[in-house]
Parts: structure tokens; C-alpha cells; sequence
């Protein structure tokens, strides 16, 4: 019997396709995989255009689980990646009096419930805010990563352990074949290619569904939506912080290590449209074919009511992206990871994280299961 060409494939060049792809490399020892990316480089999309933010759980007090799992994994993701990880900054946290969908006395009951220490914020911190409209401030502990290291420590990785990295590629089916699956790129050139392989893991993200063939598509629902994120150069008193106001009025400045800046983000104005995710609703062509027009006036307009300093910032740039959430947890704002294993197409899962920490739920989840080599003596039993 003719074995697949590939071992693995996996589709999406982004922070969890690279991770997955070394994983299955270098510790399952799978000696021929294969890393798909659309674009020219690694982790270019959505793995760059987002917050930047390590979460240790203060960001959830509407679903444990997800704060829970955010407070086990920070410390995990900043041993493992520390030269990524900017920690140098204060991080604060403060509650909101009106529309708020959780009190100060209830935000310190939450972090006590998932271990995370706060206290309360020094005088000269809670001046920066507008007690008329903020009932309290707390102190906490939380990261931002730079996703050009974490892209060039993925680089070298996928090298060091033998992944193939085919860029501008597209992958636009995955089918059954006889004891294998087959994926159908588009190259760069414009040919098609199909490719065999054991195991597919798509991890392309907003573009989880837009594969035809016998792909059946995930069972979960998923919303997409276009954001902006806007890049600010703060002014001397807010430049060495992170300040999240929460939960309702809800908006984030938080280090963007990559530039330099903060990205400043609004519950209002970050989302500028979303639509249920189909199949054949390309989530980047509509974000191609999207009007750019910031609305950072309206964000820092907003923000400068709780923090006035924010009314200095000087706006740089504005980072616009597809964000995908799945719309069972609209209601909660949890961020569970998405892990399908598809019954029609053995080999193939689907997966999908809503923050970079969720990397060890998936992991986890891959510990558990058997993947066999298309060269028997690499065999892996669990």
C-alpha cells in the first residue's frame, strides 16, 4: 500500500498552526508535515492584529471556566515564551459605577474564586480616573506579548524540527481518499496541487469553513465580525500602563510591544460589522473589500470621560482584522477553544482559540490522542 505523502498537514500559518505544527514534529516525532499560510509570512494576521494581552482571568468575570483557565495558563505561556512576553508595565483594572454588569465587591469575590491577586490601586493610580463615573481601582497582574518574536521563534522551530512551511498557498478543499485525506492547495502560481496526508488540522481561523470538498464545516456556530484596533502613542502618564474599565461601558489600552504603542480598544466602536459565519462567505474578501474608516475619535472621546489624560494620546495607525467568537458565548464573553475531530473525514480537526493562552487547552487535548506516522517505526502510542 502506497502511504500518504504527508504525515500532517496543517493549514493556517498563524500562533496555533506554528505551535501545533512543532508539536506534532517534535514531540510526536511525526517526521513529514507540512504548515499551509496565505500569506508571505508567519502569524500576519490575526495572531499580530489583536491586543497583545496575556490574560491571567480579570477579563471574564462572566465565565469561569475561561478566567479559570486564563489564571492556570499565564504563568505556563510566560515560562515558556519569555522572550516574547512584556512584563514591565502596570496593569489596572477598574469597575465602572453605571452599566456595569458586575460591582467592585463582586469583581473581588470573582478573582478570589480563581486565584488571582488584585489590591487596591495607590492613590496616584486611582487620580488618573474620574470617580465620578469608576466605583473602584484594582492592581493586578497581567502580560503582552510581541507576536514578531513569537513568529520568529516559530520560524526557527518549524526549521529546527523539519516542518515545511509552503507560503501564499491556499487550501481550498480537503477530500476522503483510501487511507488518507486529500488536500487541494492553490498555489501561488495559480496551479492546483493536491497533497495526501494522515491528519489535517485546520487552523485557519476566520476561515475555518470555507473549504469545500468533503469538508463538512464545524457543528459549532460562529460569528464574525471586522474590527479595528487602534494604535496610540500615550501621553508620559499612561505610557508604562494597561488599564481595562470593565464590565459594560467596557475599553482597553493595553502595550503593543510590537510597535511600540497601545492598542486602544472600545466594546462600542472595536466592532464595526459582523454577520453569521456560511460557507461561501469568504470573512477575507469581505474584510478586503471594507471601507477603513476609523472611529478612534469616538473611542478616545469615550475613554477621555473615565481616564482624561486619554484626550493627549496622539492616534498612529489602526489595526483592522476578522475576529471570529463562537455565538454560544456571546452572552458570557468565555473564549473555550473550538477542538472538532470530524467523523467524516478521519484525521481532520478543526481548531479554533480565542486567546494565545488556550495553546495548552489544545495541547492538552492532543496528549490524549494516538497518531501514527506514515513510516511504522515512529508509531506513537498514548
Amino acid at each position: 500500500m502506497r502511504h500518504p505523502e504527508q504525515d500532517v498537514v496543517v493549514i493556517g500559518g498563524g500562533f496555533y498552526g506554528a505551535a501545533i505544527a512543532i508539536y506534532m514534529a517534535k514531540q510526536r516525532n511525526l517526521k513529514n508535515v507540512v504548515l499551509i499560510e496565505r500569506e508571505a509570512r508567519l502569524m500576519k494576521r490575526a495572531s499580530y492584529n489583536n491586543q497583545a494581552r496575556v490574560h491571567n482571568g480579570f477579563h471574564y468575570p462572566r465565565s469561569f471556566t475561561t478566567a479559570y483557565r486564563s489564571r492556570i495558563n499565564l504563568p505556563r505561556f510566560v515560562r515558556d515564551w519569555p522572550m516574547a512576553v512584556k512584563t514591565d508595565f502596570t496593569k489596572l483594572y477598574a469597575i465602572a459605577r453605571r452599566n456595569s454588569k458586575c460591582t467592585a465587591g463582586q469583581f473581588e469575590r470573582f478573582c478570589r474564586e480563581i486565584g488571582a491577586a488584585i489590591e487596591p490601586a495607590a492613590p496616584p493610580l486611582r487620580a488618573l480616573f474620574e470617580p465620578r463615573l469608576i466605583e473602584d481601582v484594582f492592581l493586578v497582574e497581567e502580560h503582552a506579548f510581541d507576536s514578531t518574536r513569537l513568529a520568529a521563534w516559530a520560524e526557527r522551530e518549524l526549521a529546527e524540527n523539519g516542518v515545511k512551511i509552503r507560503y501564499q498557498t491556499c487550501v481550498k478543499a480537503i477530500s476522503r481518499a483510501t487511507d488518507a485525506l486529500q488536500v487541494t492547495l492553490a498555489r501561488p502560481d495559480g496551479v492546483s496541487e493536491q497533497l495526501t496526508t494522515r491528519y489535517v488540522f485546520n487552523c485557519s481561523y476566520s476561515g475555518l469553513n470555507q473549504l469545500g470538498g468533503d469538508f463538512p464545516g464545524v457543528s459549532t456556530g460562529l460569528k464574525q465580525e471586522v474590527t479595528e484596533m487602534a494604535l496610540m502613542q500615550m501621553p508620559d502618564a499612561l505610557v508604562n500602563l494597561g488599564i481595562t474599565v470593565m464590565d459594560g461601558p467596557f475599553f482597553s489600552m493595553m502595550p503593543f510591544p510590537a510597535r511600540g504603542l497601545h492598542t486602544l480598544s472600545h466594546v462600542r466602536y472595536t466592532p464595526h460589522l459582523h454577520w453569521t459565519d456560511e460557507k461561501g462567505i469568504d470573512p477575507y474578501r469581505k474584510l478586503a473589500e471594507y471601507e477603513r474608516l476609523s472611529r478612534v475619535d469616538r473611542m478616545v472621546r469615550d475613554v477621555a470621560r473615565y481616564i482624561p489624560a486619554v484626550s493627549q494620546a496622539r492616534y498612529k495607525d489602526s489595526l483592522f482584522e476578522v475576529k471570529t467568537v463562537l455565538v454560544k458565548n456571546e452572552g458570557d464573553d468565555g473564549r473555550p477553544i473550538l477542538f472538532e475531530q470530524h467523523a467524516a473525514l478521519p484525521g481532520c480537526f478543526s481548531i479554533l482559540g480565542g486567546k494565545i493562552d488556550n495553546i495548552y487547552d489544545v495541547l492538552e487535548r492532543l496528549d490524549s490522542l494516538v497518531f501514527i506516522s506514515s513510516e511504522p517505526r515512529n508509531m506513537q502510542e498514548r
